[in-house]
């Protein structure tokens, strides 16, 4: 997902224009992937990352997708 709100970019011209349809989007592509409290505060920073310009950089999705499986939360019970 990071990699094609990247894409906006292969195109001369286009760059920060593409976000603005790539931004709500990809807002809700976020949430419905992570879900809870963290998919809802993730979805509205990447919105955010999306809009600003020069800030596509960030790998949101790749960030988030660490945070929920090296650090979910809750232990792991082993039976």
């Amino acid at each position: 997902m990071d990699a094609i709100g990247c894409m906006t970019y292969i195109i001369p011209g286009i760059g920060e224009f593409g976000d603005i349809i790539w931004a709500p989007v990809s807002a809700i592509i976020f949430y419905k992937t992570f879900g809870g409290w963290k998919g809802a505060f993730g979805s509205v920073f990447n919105f955010i990352e999306e809009i600003f310009p020069g800030t596509d950089f960030i790998p949101s999705f790749t960030i988030m997708w660490f945070w929920k499986y090296y650090f979910p939360g809750k232990p792991v019970v082993s039976r």
